[in-house]
């Protein structure tokens, strides 16, 4: 039986015989009677074993280390008003695999330094469990939501010549030690994708509404917690959409995906709460509980510069239009003038990349993007620009050769 199971169970099984195989997470030895903790994935919480000396094999058992394989078969007991909503008396414990002396992860916190070192090892602890469950349970609600809205998940190419944006700022994939592209496997420069968008593009002009969600790649040298060189990323695409259509899905789309991870990661959450960041629950339950604001960027600009006209000091403080709103900006916004996530519109056309759609003013563009307290930025988006001759003309305004994009 899996551990999860006993969870979901382990009223209906008091006083009944339960079997399982897990990992040792802690042993514990008494005069007379000794204590296991167990856990084999399937659930954030752990499991006490108690046995006693005259189980058998005891001499064996009680020599089991942190992360041995062990089998138990015992009586399941509900301990109502402890941490533990029950444990189990072992009436037979049998080591499948002791673990060696030296196993790195034993029962203190250890740095995420070290946990880099033995990478293969860290999904064991409690930290990047929790996290990896949260993800999981992200990626699921990700695609539900856009799944029940009838989108078409698209796959785009992770190795590509299409640079998407016109940055520059792609790993090349090559089997050769020189730039001879030409006699490269592809023929051509090909790289590691940075976006999957204008793919989507493609397949949003078949099935009317795609999304893609997977793998990207940034090769920005940037060494910051919000710059990643692998990272994940949604991706829809909506013919016939505008800005505000663009909004409403961000917002209901960050809505769901929190909903869904605060009713199906309640303990991974507690624990991130409690360890990782103080009043993380709290944070996201204000964003599901919000209504959201929209300003435009000029407005935004406005608000900064009447900020430090009452003395508030920002480490950038040259507010001008045309700033690209740093972190301490858009926390500023949706913290302290808005208490509440914020989307921000009609950006700079000169800030922003060469497939948005220019506004009336031909400053700005019909871009947006969504801030969050505690974050700044968490989702940026654009309506797209629907005519080949402005495209054309951008990219030649921005230094961007369109048959590269193909």
């Amino acid at each position: 039986m899996l551990i999860s199971e006993i969870y979901k169970k382990h009223e209906s099984l008091d006083q009944k015989e339960v079997e399982f195989i897990a990992r040792v997470r802690s042993h514990r030895q008494g005069k007379a009677v000794s204590f296991l903790v167990l856990n084999d994935g399937t659930n954030f919480k752990d499991v006490q074993v108690v046995y006693k000396s005259d189980i058998k094999d005891f001499e064996e058992v009680a020599k089991a280390r942190i992360s041995s394989i062990i089998s138990v078969k015992g009586k399941l007991v509900l301990t109502p008003g402890k941490q533990q909503p029950f444990e189990v008396v072992a009436t037979e414990i049998k080591i499948l695999d002791q673990a060696i002396e030296e196993y790195p992860l034993q029962k203190k916190e250890h740095s995420p330094e070290f946990l880099r070192e033995i990478a293969h090892l860290r999904a064991r602890t409690k930290k990047f469990s929790a996290i990896f469950k949260i993800r999981s349970e992200a990626a699921f609600a990700i695609h539900k939501f856009f799944h029940d809205l009838g989108f078409v998940y698209v796959n785009s190419p992770l190795i590509t010549s299409n640079d998407a944006e016109g940055a520059g700022e792609s790993f090349v994939v090559t089997t050769r030690t020189d730039d001879k592209y030409e006699d490269d496997f592809f023929g051509r420069k090909a790289a590691l994708t940075v976006s999957g968008q204008l793919n989507a593009e493609s397949f949003a002009q078949a099935f009317q509404q795609v999304y893609t969600f997977g793998p990207t790649f940034r090769a920005e040298n940037s060494n910051t917690s919000k710059h990643a060189a692998e990272f994940w990323m949604i991706e829809p695409e909506i013919a016939f959409a505008d800005l505000n259509e663009n909004i409403d899905i961000i917002g209901k789309l960050v809505k769901f995906v929190i909903e869904h991870v605060i009713k199906n990661c309640h303990d991974e959450l507690e624990y991130c709460n409690e360890n990782l960041e103080d009043g993380l629950i709290n944070k996201l339950q204000a964003v599901l509980d919000s209504e959201y604001k929209v300003m435009t960027y000029s407005e935004v600009i406005e608000v900064l510069k009447d900020a430090i006209s009452k003395g508030h000091v920002f480490e950038e403080n040259n507010i001008e239009f045309g700033l690209d709103l740093g972190t301490e900006h858009e926390r500023y916004i949706c913290e302290v003038v808005n208490n509440a996530p914020t989307f921000v519109t009609n950006y700079p056309k000169d800030i922003k990349a060469f497939y948005m759609k220019k506004n009336e003013d031909g400053k700005t563009v019909a871009a947006v993007d969504m801030l969050v307290p505690g974050i700044g930025e968490l989702v940026g988006g654009s309506q797209r620009e629907a005519s080949y001759d402005k495209l054309i003309t951008r990219c030649n305004e921005m230094g961007i050769n369109p048959d590269e994009l193909a």
